[in-house]
C-alpha cells in the first residue's frame, strides 16, 4: 500500500512487521466534529447500557459474559503492544467479570449520568483492575469493527488492484439485538503477508494513553473534591482522603501514599469520577490536537523513518549482506537503531509534552523494526528456563545471541549487568549476548558509565549505551 495515499484517505501506515504502540481512543469519537464519529460513540454506549440492563437484571453465566464481552484480539490492524508480530491475547474472561462486576455496582447509573454530557466507556477503567488502557482500545476496536472493515473496503476498492484485496469473513462484527449475539460480515480487504489488514483512520488514535485515565485522575484529584456542589458530601470526601493517608511521625506522607489514598477515595465516592469526565469533556479540544501529534510522531519514527533508512542501508552499504553470524548482525543493527535515536531524531519517540516517557516496550519495538529482511529467526520475550530475555536472536541451534535492554534508570542495572546476560546465554547455549542501556539524563549516564567502570567492562563491544537526552540534540534535527 502506498504511504502517500494511505496518507490522504486518512489512514495510519501500518508497519506489517510488528505492532505499533497506538490505541483507538473512544473519547476521539466522542469529541469528534465527524457525525458518523459521534454515532459511533453512541453506538458504543448503547452496547455499555445493553451490558448494564443484563448485569442489574440478575447473575449471568460465564458463557454469555464470554458472548458479550469477550473479543478476539483484532490482530489485523497492527496496533498494540506485541513485539514480535501482530498477535495478542485479545479480551477474556478477566475482563469480563471486572467490567461486569463494575456496571452491576458502582457504575449502575451507566447511561443516565447527569454531571457529564455524555456517558463514557473508559469510565469503567478508572476503578478495577484488569480493564486498562489495553483493554478499552481492543473493547473499542471490536465494538466498531463494521465500520473500521467498512473504512478499509473502501479503501482497498479504490486504491488497490485485485491482487492486493480479498473477500473475508471477519467473525464478530455487528450485534444482532434479536439473537443477543454477534454476527460475521463478509468484506473485501487489503491482502498483505498472507492476511487481511484493517486500516484505522490516524484521527481514531493516540499513543501512551486514552484521554479520560487513571494516571490522569489521580494528579488531579485535588480539584475533583471543590467541583462537588454538596457541601457535607465534599467534606465527607475530604475526612475519608484524610484517614486513607498513612501518616508518619517524622515525615510527610509520600507521593505514592498519597496517590493511594486518592485511589481509595475515589473508589468509595464514584461522583468523583463524573466530575473528572467533565473536565475532561471540557477539554476535547485539546484531545484531539494532542493524540494528532503523538501519532504523527508515531508514524514518523517507528515507520517511515526507519523504513526510509533501511531503503538507504540495503541500498547503499552491505548491511543486510546474509554472510554474518547472529552476533555480528546484531552489533550492526543495534549500531544502526543507536545511530537512529542518537543522530536522526529518534529519541523523540520516548518523550510526552517534553518529558521522558522512559519505557523499554518503545526501545523493543524500535529495535524489531531494524530486523526487517534478516535470514535470522528474531524471537521476543524468549524464557529459555531462567527468566525472559527480550531478543534472540538465532540461526539454527548453533549460532544464537541473546539481546537484553535495561533503561539507565533501572535500580537493579548493576546487578543486572553482572549476571543476566550470561544466565540466559548459559540457558539457551546463545554464542553471544548484548546489553543494550537507554538513558535520559547526564546523571544517568554518569550512572551507567560509572557501573561499567566498576565492573570493569566499560570497553565491551557487546554494551551499547543509547543516549535519548533532548538537552544535547541539535534543534533543527528531523525526526
Amino acid at each position: 500500500m502506498d504511504s502517500d495515499t494511505l496518507d490522504r484517505y486518512g489512514a495510519f501506515d501500518v508497519s506489517l512487521v510488528t505492532d505499533l504502540p497506538l490505541f483507538i481512543d473512544p473519547f476521539l469519537l466522542f469529541g469528534s466534529e465527524k457525525e458518523e464519529y459521534n454515532r459511533l460513540h453512541d453506538s458504543i454506549i448503547a452496547y455499555l447500557v445493553f451490558l448494564r440492563d443484563k448485569a442489574l437484571a440478575g447473575p449471568v453465566d460465564e458463557g454469555l459474559l464470554a458472548t458479550w464481552y469477550c473479543f478476539p484480539e483484532i490482530k489485523q490492524n497492527w496496533l498494540g503492544f506485541s513485539l514480535t508480530d501482530n498477535g495478542g491475547r485479545g479480551l477474556g474472561m478477566d475482563f469480563a467479570r471486572a467490567l461486569h462486576a463494575s456496571l452491576s455496582s458502582i457504575f449502575s447509573d451507566f447511561g443516565s449520568e447527569v454531571v457529564t454530557e455524555s456517558s463514557h466507556l473508559e469510565k469503567v477503567c478508572l476503578i478495577r483492575d484488569g480493564v486498562g488502557r489495553d483493554s478499552i482500545s481492543d473493547f473499542t476496536t471490536n465494538l466498531i469493527l463494521d465500520y473500521l472493515c467498512a473504512y478499509s473496503q473502501t479503501f482497498a476498492l479504490e486504491h488497490l488492484p485485485p491482487q492486493h484485496r480479498r473477500e473475508v469473513s471477519v467473525p464478530k462484527v455487528r450485534f444482532n439485538r434479536r439473537t443477543e449475539r454477534w454476527d460475521p460480515g463478509i468484506y473485501t480487504l487489503p491482502w498483505a503477508a498472507g492476511d487481511y489488514v484493517i486500516l484505522s483512520p490516524r484521527d481514531m488514535l493516540t499513543r501512551d494513553e486514552t484521554w479520560i485515565n487513571k494516571g490522569d485522575l489521580v494528579r488531579r484529584f485535588d480539584a475533583l473534591p471543590q467541583a462537588v456542589p454538596d457541601l457535607q458530601l465534599r467534606a465527607q470526601i475530604s475526612e475519608h482522603f484524610r484517614r486513607c493517608i498513612v501518616w508518619h511521625d517524622d515525615k510527610e506522607p509520600t507521593q505514592r501514599e498519597l496517590d493511594a489514598a486518592a485511589t481509595n477515595t475515589v473508589a468509595q465516592f464514584p461522583i468523583l469520577i463524573d466530575h473528572y469526565i467533565a473536565l475532561k469533556e471540557g477539554e476535547r479540544e485539546q484531545a484531539e490536537s494532542v493524540s494528532s501529534q503523538k501519532v504523527g510522531l508515531a508514524q514518523q519514527i517507528f515507520h517511515t523513518q526507519i523504513q526510509a533508512l533501511q531503503q538507504l542501508l540495503a541500498t547503499t552499504t552491505a548491511f543486510y549482506q546474509t554472510g554474518r553470524n547472529t552476533y555480528q548482525e546484531a552489533i550492526a543493527r543495534t549500531a544502526f537503531l543507536k545511530d537512529v535515536v542518537e543522530n536522526k531524531g529518534g529519541h523523540r519517540i520516548f518523550y510526552n509534552a517534553g518529558v521522558p516517557i522512559k519505557r523499554e516496550a518503545d526501545l523493543q519495538i524500535m529495535y524489531r523494526l531494524v530486523w526487517i529482511g534478516t535470514p535470522s529467526d528474531v524471537s521476543a520475550e524468549v524464557n529459555d528456563g531462567r527468566g525472559p530475555a527480550d531478543y534472540k536472536i538465532s540461526r539454527g541451534a548453533s549460532d544464537k545471541t541473546m539481546v537484553e535492554m535495561k533503561l539507565a534508570s533501572n535500580s537493579q542495572l548493576e546487578r543486572n549487568l553482572t549476571k543476566q546476560v550470561e544466565i540466559y546465554r548459559a540457558a539457551s547455549d546463545a554464542e553471544a549476548g548484548l546489553k543494550v542501556i537507554l538513558f535520559f539524563t547526564a546523571e544517568e549516564q554518569v550512572k551507567v558509565n560509572r557501573i561499567l567502570k566498576k565492573l570493569n567492562i566499560d570497553d565491551r563491544p557487546d554494551i551499547f549505551l543509547i543516549d535519548a537526552r533532548s538537552d544535547n540534540k541539535p534543534s533543527g534535527s528531523k525526526a
